[in-house]
Formats: structure tokens, C-alpha cells, sequence
């Protein structure tokens, strides 16, 4: 056991720690609770559709935030950091910036697939577009909170014990090789233990109520579906977080610097939602492209475990920042170049979308069986939630 102990210590003294104090912390959240509230009471405060030009101006100022703060990063860093082998000064705040950078481009990354599966859970219920934002609004608060539980509990057991660097490597490594090279299934709601659950304890109804997640009907607080909705959200988040949140901690082990680049990076994921909602099928190398970031962290992971345990390569052995950030935009770009190339060569049709991330109606084209009653379903027959996706007065 003392030898475990050991080695954790020596693992984490090869990033940079951060003399934070309460109040900094404090500012952080004060931070991100406004741009919530700016973003929930001015900016959407009433439901509409969000359509591709204002998602991509979203998109850019919650990217041009999170680029910000590292900023920030590099001050604290500059301020009060240490590196690892415990200088301070300017090169520990552009090292703190790195790791910060690096924790936030991968953690984008990775959300883009919960992005592609945010799309089939709205189009399996059919949740009218002006709704869907207020749905997202709170799955990001929600998802907040659960990755700071996630992290500060993976932070205390690489602390306590450096084994948990091989187990969370080997969990990335069964991910990445699952979403390369597995056929991807499709989401299906009704199948989920954690909905299933909900409904039977949570007094419910289907109907709408705008975009209220609970209503009242006869004197009774009743869940609207937007509350299932929500509920997959949720749970669809705990999932990926299973495999973001070991892989942010092969770039970083400072607490403030992972939890602030996950925040600002799921900030976004809203606008992100709506700019690339029906482009899933142009990135069609992408589960490659993410298979292959999970791979890399996943083998620095258990490369850093055996430096710190077994001294293999060395003992003092440790990935520079700028050839992990390197090399997951590398990825990045490739990937994106290569999936763009080929839709421009060769263009998906509406039967090449993958179940459940078409919208509603090309779902109906091709003959889906929405109802599950082993007939593809006619034009004319409305959604789960008994209206279309694309318009909520049919």
C-alpha cells in the first residue's frame, strides 16, 4: 500500500499545481452561475427555434470564452503555480495554460458525440425545437454538477492511489475501441432502467405544458415529457462523463484547472447542438477520430502508471503538454478534413442517416418503425409526444 501511495504522489508531481484559495473558487462558479442566467433570463427567455446562424454566433462567443479564461489560467499559474520540478515564474503559468488548453480541446471533442445522441433522444420523443434549448439548459446545470462530483472524486483516488491511473486507462482504452470499431446501436429511451424508474415514482402526463417540465392538471403537480426528456439527458451524460472525465486527467491533475476546462467546454455544447443538428452524417469518420484521442490518453494513462510504479520507460518519464495537445488536434483536423473530403466526393443520402439522428419526418421516409409495432410508421401519424419535431402547432 505504501508503495501505491508513493507513486501517486510522484505521478501528480509531473503537472502543475496551483496554489487556489476558496474565493478563487468562488468566483469560478459566481462566474459560470451568470452566464447561465444571462443566457437563460435575456438571451432565451423566450422559446423559439434556434436556427443555424444564431447557434453559430453562440457557438463562437461560448468557444471565445473558454479560449479566454486561459488567460486566467496562465496568471494563477504565473502567480502562484509549481512546476514539476518546483520552479515558479512565467513558465509555469504557460505550462498551466497548456494543460488548461489541452483539457478544454479535448473535453470538446469528446462532447460532440453527446451532441449526436442529444439528437436522437429529441427526435425519438419529437420535442418541438423551440422547446428543446430549455431542455439543454438545465442537462448542462445538471451535467455540471455531476462532473464536479466525478472529478473531485477521480482526483482524490489518483491522490490515494496511482492504480487507478491503470484503471481509468484501461476503461479509455474498451471505449475507444468500442466507439472505432463497434457497430453503433441506437438509443432507445423505452429501454432505460433510469426512465423506467422515474416513471413509475414521478406522477406524470403527455402532455405539453410549453416548455414547463412539470404542470398542474386537477390540482396535481404532474412531469411533463420534457421531464423524460430530461431524465435521458442526464443519464445519457453520466455515461459519456465515464469516459471524458479519466481521459482530462491524463492532460492535468490540477482540480481547478479540469473542473474549469470541462465547465467551459460543456457551456457550449447548447449552441453546438444547434449548429451541427443534421451534419452528423458529414463527420463520418469521426467515431474513428475520437476512438483513436480515447486510445492516446488512454496509452499515456497506463505509460504514466508505469513510469511512477515500475520506473518503465524511466522514472521521471512524463508526456509534454504541447505533444498532448498536439497530437488531439492533430487528430481533430484530420479527421474533420478526411470526413469532409469524402462527403463532398461521395454524399449520404436521407437512407444513409443512422437510426434515430434523422429529423422526424426523414424518419418517416425511410420507413422507420417509431411506435414499435413492427410497422414502419405513415407520413401522417404525429410523434411520441403527438406532435412533429419541426413544427409544434401540428
Amino acid at each position: 500500500m505504501s508503495s501505491l501511495l508513493l507513486a501517486a504522489t510522484d505521478a501528480n508531481n509531473t503537472f502543475v499545481n496551483l496554489d487556489i484559495h476558496i474565493w478563487e473558487w468562488v468566483a469560478l462558479i459566481g462566474f459560470i452561475t451568470l452566464l447561465l442566467m444571462l443566457d437563460l433570463l435575456l438571451v432565451h427567455r423566450r422559446p423559439h427555434e434556434i436556427h443555424f446562424k444564431e447557434a453559430a454566433i453562440e457557438s463562437a462567443i461560448w468557444i471565445s470564452i473558454g479560449l479566454a479564461f486561459t488567460g486566467v489560467i496562465y496568471y494563477i499559474g504565473k502567480t502562484s503555480g509549481v512546476a514539476p520540478d518546483g520552479t515558479h515564474g512565467i513558465d509555469v503559468g504557460a505550462k498551466a495554460a497548456g494543460e488548461y488548453i489541452s483539457g478544454f480541446l479535448l473535453e470538446k471533442s469528446l462532447s460532440v458525440d453527446n451532441v449526436f445522441v442529444w439528437a436522437v433522444i429529441f427526435t425519438y420523443f419529437a420535442v418541438p425545437k423551440m422547446y428543446q434549448f430549455r431542455v439543454l439548459f438545465w442537462g448542462i446545470f445538471g451535467a455540471l454538477v455531476l462532473r464536479a462530483g466525478f472529478i473531485f472524486a477521480g482526483s482524490a483516488l489518483i491522490e490515494r492511489f496511482t492504480v487507478t491511473l491503470a484503471v481509468f486507462g484501461a476503461i479509455l482504452l474498451y471505449t475507444a475501441y468500442k466507439l472505432a470499431f463497434q457497430e453503433e446501436t441506437e438509443v432507445d429511451p423505452e429501454k432505460s432502467i433510469v426512465l423506467r424508474a422515474v416513471r413509475k415514482v414521478v406522477p406524470s402526463t403527455d402532455k405539453l405544458d410549453g416548455q414547463k417540465l412539470f404542470t398542474v392538471q386537477n390540482g396535481k403537480r404532474l412531469a411533463t415529457p420534457l421531464f423524460a426528456v430530461l431524465v435521458m439527458v442526464e443519464t445519457t451524460d453520466v455515461v459519456f462523463a465515464v469516459d471524458s472525465v479519466p481521459a482530462i486527467f491524463s492532460v492535468s491533475r490540477e482540480q481547478f484547472i479540469v473542473f474549469s476546462s470541462n465547465a467551459f467546454a460543456i457551456l457550449g455544447l447548447r449552441a453546438l447542438y444547434f449548429l451541427l443538428g443534421g451534419m452528423q452524417d458529414k463527420f463520418r469518420y469521426l467515431h474513428y477520430g475520437l476512438g483513436a484521442i480515447l486510445g492516446f490518453v488512454g496509452v499515456k494513462m497506463l505509460i504514466t502508471f508505469a513510469a511512477a510504479q515500475f520506473e518503465w520507460p524511466s522514472k521521471d518519464f512524463h508526456f509534454p503538454t504541447f505533444v498532448s495537445l498536439g497530437v488531439i488536434f492533430g487528430i481533430l483536423v484530420i479527421t474533420i478534413v478526411a470526413s469532409l473530403w469524402a462527403e463532398k466526393r461521395d454524399p449520404r443520402t436521407i437512407e444513409a442517416h443512422m437510426p434515430g439522428h434523422a429529423t422526424l419526418t426523414e424518419r418517416k421516409q425511410r420507413g422507420d418503425d417509431l411506435d414499435g409495432d413492427g410497422e414502419p410508421d405513415p407520413m401522417e401519424e404525429v410523434g411520441v409526444l403527438g406532435q412533429d419535431d419541426a413544427d409544434p402547432n401540428t
